[in-house]
């Protein structure tokens, strides 16, 4: 039998047919044939081990022994990229090459016998990803379990620094980014980053079991944190967490980050880093590098599978990068006030003693009762001592109070008369701010709506109007 391995691996290391003829003791003529046939089939060394030279004549030669037979040869690369395609399976790919051979009055394969002919060609050309991943399908996501370490230039403290390794499960395009934490902003604001960085987004989202991305996760019950789960329907996603305790679920994502720890913890391991954005930069050089990196055992790189196999693939980013949101709930006191953190928002007066839930992104802090949004305010990005009111979650008595100011209270007295008209601007100028006297202004108001305009003009005037 011809040495198909052989001659393959012998021309990936550049010798000369008349070479390779030599060492296989075959013709010219025949080296020549089995190099032009198996550059059309896409295959090239190197092989996997178990792939023999009795299943490269195959591929190379599939109607030697049955010569009186006019077979239809399949064509592997076209029924490979049709695989990846949604609802594409081999029965149908097959029911689609009979046709064809019978459109051509040759005789098919049996489906048996085309399934394992194009297995074959997938494991001889390195193929074999697509039978499990679908291009586009699923983005695994985890965090590496080694750090880098970040020295406080002034202090010199050292604090560690995460790092975040999201990959697509086909192509095995990867990307990562250095976090100085691994909470749940973080690590939904990566996601964005992410998806950005592969210029779409996939039908699935794997996350292994953290606390950010799964909330509980059994075996009848599934609970995704309300942020993360808000960030996956804003780019049209759906969220399958891995089983605790699979990381076969997972694989992309398991074997990414050993990747990562290696070329990019381990590789700059000796470089000291005075800052995060130093060290992403570092991080962003050495994550090109591994996506240039040549695959061990297939031809190609990370970026060329992606770029080549997948790319088309991937479902549109939305129009606009999903804004990370962190929710909380709270019961709303009698202040009816709600909290950012930093400052604090009105609710509308009757949820006092209620629990609602609050939505607070970097530039707006939204409030929500059961399925509705009750509170939408502009968040301030200073502190500031007096809270954020609007005047329509007041109270009435509070919604006066907060319209009260001097120009108010000296047009009300001017209606009384001028005893009222001096009574008042004694209670604001006698101390000395005129927001001392509101409190018994308002007072007179109330005595005038309790004894009348009249009395009240009749009565300050003992006092004022000597």
């Amino acid at each position: 039998m011809v040495n198909y391995r052989e001659i393959l691996r012998l021309k990936s290391l550049r010798y000369s047919n008349s070479d390779i003829a030599s060492s296989v003791h075959s013709s010219r003529n025949t080296v020549q044939e089995v190099l032009n046939i198996a550059r059309a089939m896409q295959i090239s060394w190197p092989l996997d081990n178990d792939v023999t030279n009795g299943d490269l004549r195959d591929l190379l030669y599939p109607d030697r022994g049955a010569a009186d037979e006019k077979r239809m040869i399949p064509d592997y690369p076209k029924i490979h990229r049709e695989l990846a395609k949604k609802g594409v399976t081999l029965t149908l790919l097959w029911t689609e090459y009979c046709l064809e051979a019978h459109a051509a009055g040759k005789i098919p394969y049996m489906s048996t016998q085309f399934g394992d002919k194009y297995r074959k060609w997938a494991r001889a050309t390195k193929a074999t990803m697509r039978i499990t991943h679908k291009p586009g399908d699923s983005m695994e996501v985890d965090w590496a379990g080694s750090t880098l370490n970040i020295t406080d230039p002034v202090t010199g403290e050292v604090r560690p620094a995460y790092l975040f390794v999201a990959v697509l499960s086909c192509s095995l395009y990867t990307y990562a980014e250095v976090c100085p934490d691994m909470k749940e902003g973080t690590f939904i604001a990566c996601h964005v980053h992410a998806y950005k960085f592969f210029g779409g987004v996939t039908r699935l989202l794997i996350p292994d079991n953290l606390k950010t991305g799964v909330t509980r996760n059994t075996r009848y019950e599934t609970r995704i944190p309300r942020a993360y789960q808000e960030m996956a329907e804003h780019y049209n996603t759906a969220i399958v967490p891995a089983r605790v305790r699979k990381p076969k679920d997972k694989p992309a994502a398991e074997g990414a980050v050993k990747t990562a720890t290696t070329w990019i913890l381990a590789a700059l391991r000796d470089r000291r880093f005075f800052s995060l954005d130093e060290a992403g930069q570092d991080v962003s050089e050495k994550l090109e590098v591994l996506n240039e990196r040549p695959f061990q055992k297939r031809a190609g790189s990370r970026h060329l599978a992606y770029e080549n196999e997948e790319k088309e693939f991937m479902l549109p980013l939305p129009a606009h990068s999903y804004e990370p949101a962190v929710w909380s709930t709270v019961k709303v006191q009698n202040d009816y006030l709600i909290s950012d953190g930093i400052n604090k928002y009105s609710v509308p007066y009757d949820l006092i003693g209620e629990k609602v839930d609050v939505r607070v992104t970097r530039n707006t802090v939204e409030v929500f009762y059961k399925t509705g949004r009750v509170a939408l305010h502009t968040r301030l990005q200073k502190a500031r001592k007096e809270p954020v009111r609007i005047q329509g979650h007041m109270p009435l008595e509070h919604q006066k109070y907060l319209s009260y100011n001097t120009e108010e209270f000296l047009r009300w007295a001017s209606e009384l008369g001028p005893s009222t008209v001096a009574t008042v601007k004694h209670f604001l100028y006698s101390g000395k701010e005129p927001e001392q006297g509101y409190k018994y202004c308002v007072s007179l108001m109330k005595a005038t709506d309790r004894y009348g305009t009249d009395r009240i003009e009749k009565g300050v005037c003992k006092f004022f109007c000597k």
